[in-house]
């Protein structure tokens, strides 16, 4: 029987193996076994698309659920204080079913969600109150509840509203864990937001670039769960087409797999051929959106990086741009916060998506030809 394609190049799927994040997988997975008091317990991730950032928010959740705690996931959008509580709600008594403990007697949803257990009156209240209520419920048995949301904006009125009100979840001593994440301008802007000032002292990591050799070993793993493998020259170059970048990687194991046929082994130009797929799936899904966000200073800053084979000097950017270092910081501060460029040393900049260098540079000839 033929072995199913374990790539997972959609939106939020768990892959098989995720690569380059051991290190917060633990840091994350210490937090809930030390529950109140670990910093951890609230982290916020930042990253440019691909990066894995709603992946990573729902294999948290699952190793969160695996020591005890239960876990409401939602996007930040109006609405998204009601999901969370009808969430934690259903999960509560989910949770509490598989265990054996005392059932939820009725689950009632409407403008205001409300739950009661066995003999007792349902709390009428607001959310905040709600909340407390099923803490308090789910303390007797020392079950945590983890709260993710995705693409965070600050221009979500409930967003901050769910920031205050974790604030005080945290004072009152309630087993409460938060873990955002969005593109790192929103983090950004939600970081400077004074009305939540207390989240700058959350926990706060990017999710950029894999280093090549845990890319090389998370394709080759994935491979060989599906009982397939490629040949070391075919590896080389599907390594260098992901770039680090884990939707890429997702991406071009998914389509070499494709056009790889039966054979365990697939073909060398099977994987040529999954490699350009993947490439033009990443620009019609990723790098298209980019780019139109772009201003024209953007556009002009990335210009002047494309003369230079590797690393670009800001300095020279600047000059190239026709003006002072101070000016092109600006423009240097918004790509970084993008997620298009990186900085590995202090004013050296690097691109840091994979095929955003030769899309753009196809892109820009196109609008000179046609200015």
């Amino acid at each position: 029987m033929a072995q199913s394609n374990p790539f997972t190049p959609t939106f939020g799927i768990v892959p098989p193996i995720m690569a380059g994040r051991e290190e917060l997988v633990e840091e994350l997975s210490c937090a809930f076994a030390n529950g109140l008091g670990d910093p951890n317990l609230c982290t916020i991730l930042a990253g440019a698309r691909g990066t894995g950032k709603t992946a990573f928010l729902s294999f948290i959740a699952d190793e969160a659920s695996s020591q005890g705690w239960i876990a409401a996931k939602t996007t930040a959008a109006e609405g998204m204080l009601e999901d969370i509580l009808q969430q934690a709600t259903w999960n509560a008594q989910s949770f509490l079913d598989n265990m054996g403990g005392r059932k939820l007697k009725g689950l009632t949803v409407g403008q205001l969600v409300g739950f009661e257990w066995e003999n007792e009156r349902p709390v009428a209240g607001n959310w905040r109150t709600q909340m407390n209520r099923l803490l308090e419920q789910l303390d007797e048995y020392d079950i945590g509840l983890l709260i993710t949301v995705d693409e965070v904006k600050v221009s979500v009125d409930e967003m901050k509203q769910l920031a205050r009100i974790y604030q005080h979840f945290v004072t009152e001593g309630r087993k409460v864990a938060l873990l955002m994440a969005g593109l790192p301008h929103n983090v950004s802007q939600l970081l400077r937001d004074d009305d939540i000032s207390f989240l700058r002292r959350s926990r706060k990591h990017h999710l950029g670039r894999i280093p090549d050799f845990e890319i090389r070993e998370a394709l080759r793993l994935t491979l060989q769960e599906g009982e397939k493998s490629m040949g070391p020259e075919s590896l080389d170059e599907a390594v260098a087409a992901i770039d680090g970048f884990p939707y890429m990687m997702q991406l071009v194991g998914y389509c070499a797999w494709s056009e790889g046929g039966a054979e365990e082994e697939l073909a060398p130009d099977a994987v040529r051929r999954g490699i350009a797929r993947a490439r033009k799936e990443m620009i019609d899904g990723v790098l298209e959106y980019t780019y139109l966000e772009l201003s024209q200073g953007d556009k002009r800053f990335l210009g002047a990086m494309l003369q230079d084979e590797g690393e670009s000097s800001l300095a020279v950017i600047a000059e190239r741009m026709g003006v002072r270092s101070n000016y092109a910081s600006q423009y240097k501060k918004r790509l970084l916060e993008q997620g298009i460029i990186g900085e590995r040393v202090r004013g050296y900049l690097r691109f840091d998506m994979p095929v955003f260098r030769e899309y753009l540079a196809e892109r820009l000839q196109e609008e000179d030809e046609l200015a």
